[in-house]
């Protein structure tokens, strides 16, 4: 049987040595492959076998719809100790994610926030994420509550539609110099913009995305421009992270994303899904997650984007059919 080492021991190798990345993937992929019966059914499917593969370009990537209909694990899902749930809108199918080990998820959002953010403690962490508090089984929500008991401050915490008690409480921690991280779900940052212009430009805003129908969709310019102008800010930061997936990449502004050392985005052909692309060229996303290593770390997302040679990627938007074609035959 295939053994691979703890996430905790692949994070802190790769945060030692990034270019040990392509050899831990490999031995994901062969762990998981003989270890997770549905993506080796997929696998097979496809016509890949282990032999065959001798780089991580090589590795099979999961079409992310399987998580509507399979339990994509490399475990007895019983043995899960959390069940993550996609939002989902009237009629449609949520994705299940069951995370075996809890401590995996939370090293690697810790890990990420460090690297980009720093320590939590030096933080105020304000989390604006009404649809996400109204129901069960969001990561989003676990990940923040997380990061807002780490930060320790005595105003940390969540805000459903309280929205006036944030202005003020904003306001304050702005005269008191603390270091403010406001973390939003799109039509959120939207209804308190509204209530704006404020001067925040000391504070970091993070949007993580989604409209839920509550409002138009708006193209990242123009979302961004209407934030910046009623905050006052320079920049929106982003973070993109999905129920499927343990890991996140953050943007401190432009839409340009970046990966901690466990994470990397390939391009894939939008016309031959289980061909990749190089360069820069638009493709479907692609994420290797490698905390993720009791499910799949092999994702093929419904996002389009491209990726830039520092490892950068930006997403430009959605499929319009979200099937692969061609790689659906096991979903039901």
């Amino acid at each position: 049987m295939i053994q691979i080492p703890d996430f905790f021991t692949i994070r802190t190798r790769l945060t030692e040595d990034p270019d040990q990345f392509g050899e831990i993937a490999l031995q994901v992929f062969q762990y998981q492959y003989e270890n997770n019966e549905i993506y080796r059914a997929f696998c097979q499917l496809i016509g890949v076998f282990p032999e065959q593969v001798d780089e991580y370009r090589k590795i099979p990537f999961l079409p992310i719809s399987f998580f509507k209909s399979q339990a994509v694990t490399c475990f007895e899902p019983i043995w899960a100790e959390r069940i993550y749930t996609s939002s989902a809108t009237t009629g449609s199918v949520q994705s299940r994610h069951y995370v075996r080990k809890y401590i995996n998820y939370r090293q690697s959002f810790e890990g990420a926030f460090e690297q980009f953010y720093g320590t939590p403690s030096d933080w105020c962490i304000l989390a604006l994420l009404p649809n996400y508090l109204e129901r069960e089984g969001s990561s989003l929500v676990e990940m923040a509550r997380d990061l807002i008991d780490d930060s320790r401050h005595p105003d940390s915490g969540f805000y459903l539609n309280n929205l006036d008690e944030l202005v003020n409480t904003i306001h304050r921690l702005v005269a008191s110099g603390t270091r403010i991280l406001l973390l939003g779900v799109t039509y959120a940052l939207l209804d308190l913009a509204e209530l704006g212009p404020f001067d925040w430009n000391s504070v970091v805003i993070m949007e993580t995305g989604g409209m839920k129908g509550r409002r138009k969709e708006l193209i990242r310019e123009e979302l961004h421009t209407l934030l910046n102008t009623a905050f006052n800010t320079s920049s929106i930061h982003s973070e993109y992270g999905m129920t499927e997936l343990l890991s996140q990449g953050y943007s401190p502004g432009n839409g340009i994303f970046y990966c901690p050392p466990w994470m990397k985005i390939v391009m894939r052909d939008t016309h031959d899904p289980l061909s990749l692309l190089s360069g820069t060229k638009t493709g479907g996303i692609n994420v290797i997650d490698l905390a993720n290593i009791d499910s799949c770390s092999f994702i093929a997302t419904q996002d389009l984007g491209k990726v830039y040679g520092d490892g950068s990627f930006e997403v430009l938007g959605r499929f319009d059919n979200s099937d692969i074609r061609g790689c659906n035959l096991m979903v039901s």
